[in-house]
């Protein structure tokens, strides 16, 4: 089977990713009021299997893997990034954790260069770099701020998204997207559990609100609870599926850049549904971000055919 890589529909697919992510979490704040980390993932995991076994055979959908152990290690790093992703916002700033998650096109960069031996323009290189600084106009100055053990937990996660992103495709280039979607889902799933479970023996203090997210084990849940969790569960079932499928049309170096379009995705739906308004700073982030998808765009080149297995 003769593939390319295909950067424009993988930015097409990064582009509705984006879109659909953007909006489900926004309203993880409504879920963080109540219920805790682990349930919210359990339950979002459960829901969202439960959606792809449904729908798999009307789609055709392949969800056994072709390599067991590739698709468990893969999604092993994709939900620990996760994991620590929201687990950071318990002790620092959105803005930080976000500009920590989204070091991970330069971890992208690194490990392509130095572990797969691909080579990279300088056209992609002064994309991320681009794109890297109109994250930090967006979020601000206080995103650099800090420097202790927990402001390093989002350059993990950044790190671990990075790997993970790389393994979609050095890995699993056998595997349907089917398949890595459910692998990801159980993985978050069992880590759910697995947290509910020490929580349940550890029984710690328990703040109120949004900041015992990390912290709280089972609760009762509301309607508010379920009906939000499953909005989460179906939107992150699509954009994640859409992620997959983006990483497998073309490379992680080139795919990585785009996904800073969730950056002004999610502050569009921000102002729409919650009146949250942008300062000049950054709009003009913004721009940069933009501007590095385009030249990532325009300067890839697609490379001469390969032949893969069928």
């Amino acid at each position: 089977m003769i593939s390319q890589d295909r950067t424009r529909a993988a930015a097409g697919f990064i582009l509705l990713y984006a879109v659909v992510i953007g909006f489900t979490d926004n309203y993880v704040r409504v879920i963080a009021d109540e219920a805790g980390l682990w349930q919210f993932h359990l339950t979002r995991s459960v829901m969202a299997l439960a959606i792809l076994a449904a729908v798999a055979p009307a789609l055709g959908l392949r969800l056994r893997p072709v390599d067991w152990q590739a698709v468990a290690a893969r999604s092993a790093i994709h939900g620990t990034a996760m994991l620590i992703y929201f687990g950071a916002l318990a002790f620092l700033p959105v803005a930080q954790v976000a500009a920590g998650l989204f070091t991970a096109p330069i971890f992208v960069l690194v490990i392509s260069r130095f572990v797969y031996g691909e080579r990279i323009g300088p056209v992609r290189v002064l994309a991320v770099l681009t794109g890297f600084a109109g994250v930090l106009l967006v979020l601000g100055p206080e995103a650099m701020a800090g420097a202790s053990f927990a402001a390093g937990l989002p350059v993990l996660a950044g790190l671990l998204y990075g790997m993970g992103n790389i393994a979609t495709r050095a890995w699993c280039p056998q595997e349907s997207a089917g398949t890595l979607l459910g692998g990801f889902f159980v993985a978050l799933g069992v880590l759910g559990a697995a947290g509910l479970a020490v929580l349940a023996l550890v029984s710690p203090p328990v703040p109120a609100g949004p900041d015992g997210f990390v912290m709280r084990g089972f609760v009762v849940p509301s309607q508010d609870f379920w009906f939000w969790t499953f909005v989460q569960a179906a939107g992150s079932l699509f954009a994640v599926g859409m992620m997959i499928r983006a990483y497998q049309a073309a490379t992680a170096s080139r795919v990585s850049v785009f996904e800073y379009v969730i950056l002004p995705a999610s502050a569009i739906w921000g102002w729409l549904l919650w009146d949250e308004r942008l300062s000049p700073v950054a709009a003009a982030g913004m721009a940069l971000i933009a501007l590095a998808g385009i030249a990532i765009a325009m300067g890839s080149r697609p490379p001469a055919a390969t032949a893969t297995p069928a």
